[in-house]
């Protein structure tokens, strides 16, 4: 299923070892932080790559990894 855009609360409960409630209320801020940005979300799904950035911080690294191999 990784191979999906989205996630489901299962599957955020599954990364991040938290209550399905939680899980839904990480979709929740994180979708509304995306309609503050312009984007289209999907009600009970986020964005694998937003939550990622979130949450590991994996925007910065791959900024970096971009830039190594220009």
């Amino acid at each position: 299923m990784a191979d999906s855009i989205f996630m489901k609360a299962e599957e955020i409960m599954k990364a991040l070892g938290v209550s399905q409630s939680e899980a839904y209320r990480i979709i929740k801020r994180l979708n509304e932080e995306l309609k503050e940005k312009g984007y289209m979300v999907v009600s009970g799904r986020v964005s694998r790559r937003y939550l990622e950035e979130k949450i590991y911080g994996y925007k910065d690294c791959a900024a970096k990894d971009q830039a190594r191999e220009v």
